[in-house]
């Protein structure tokens, strides 16, 4: 099949904006959930066990820096993305390869498994990574398909 290169200029579909403004609104979640933990915010945190807490709080610079890269980019990719900007695509890969970064390090190199376990938490964990990749993949389709600039 011949490299044909990209539509430019197509038509917005209609669920664009529904997923942009969705992706936006997760990330944000995210981040607000990021900065709470880093800043040790008393309220927010009293929710977590003295052990859970402990895990948080102990995690090494480079882990903190990848959850910042997933969180923060996320919520920049999807800015980008509502821009219609194809520079979004980039970002949100490199949003979701943070995660995975960040959950090797909970799953495979640390206790998380023992204090995030549940099947609630395991859920929601699946869920990040999905919706991480789902975002990029879309972002990657539109930028494809001529809708990014």
């Amino acid at each position: 099949m011949p490299n044909t290169p990209p539509i430019t200029n197509a038509k917005t579909p209609w669920h664009f904006w529904l997923i942009s403004i969705f992706g936006l609104l997760w990330n944000t979640m995210g981040a607000t959930d990021y900065f709470m933990t880093q800043t040790r915010n008393q309220s927010y945190m009293s929710n977590f066990t003295p052990e859970q807490l402990a895990f948080f709080y102990g995690f090494p610079s480079w882990v903190a820096a990848a959850w910042a890269i997933a969180v923060w980019g996320g919520v920049l990719g999807a800015l980008f993305l509502l821009a219609k900007k194809k520079i979004a695509e980039w970002i949100l890969l490199a949003s979701w390869l943070a995660v995975i970064v960040t959950f090797v390090h909970n799953y495979g190199f640390s206790d998380g498994m023992q204090f995030m376990g549940d099947p609630v938490s395991l859920s929601f964990t699946v869920a990040v990574f999905l919706i991480a990749l789902g975002l990029y993949l879309y972002t990657k389709t539109m930028s494809r398909r001529g809708v990014l600039r």
